[in-house]
């Protein structure tokens, strides 16, 4: 009854769905063919929950990065994470709008500009490469370099 209280609320990842239970006193020999008959019937579905997560966190200006870190503590990791972070189509524009809605719309004027919205979007998540070609850095270089 717990279980199935916890997954009216919201959708959850097995391992979490797991330890909420343990946590609130189940027995583990009743805990895990619960949850089997959960993923049995679709009420329980890891790659549904992970594809959900990423989207929204995808859309809250979080890159892969860090919503790869949050599935981990949630328990989740592996091919299924990877599957999920790699089939998202959008990564760019999301970062784009995080980078926008903190910095504006004007494209960064100057060095420490563009040094500053680097070290904000790689603190949300963002890979160096989503970073470079969001910013315009020549991403075949490991370093921008600027004419004065």
């Amino acid at each position: 009854m717990a279980a199935l209280d916890a997954l009216a609320r919201r959708d959850h990842a097995s391992e979490d769905l797991r330890r909420k239970l343990l946590e609130k006193g189940y027995d583990v020999a009743v805990v895990a063919p619960l949850l089997d008959a959960l993923r049995a019937e679709k009420l329980l579905d890891d790659r549904r929950y992970t594809e959900n997560f990423v989207a929204y966190h995808a859309a809250r200006g979080q890159g892969p990065i860090r919503v790869r870190a949050d599935l981990r503590r949630q328990g989740l990791e592996g091919i299924l994470v990877e599957e999920c972070l790699d089939a998202f189509p959008d990564w760019i524009v999301h970062l784009r709008k995080a980078q926008q809605k903190k910095f504006g719309a004007n494209s960064p004027s100057n060095y420490a500009d563009k040094q500053r919205q680097v070290r904000f979007l790689g603190y949300r998540g963002f890979t160096s490469a989503q970073i470079r070609t969001a910013l315009g850095f020549d991403i075949d270089l490991d370093t921008d370099t600027e004419e004065t």
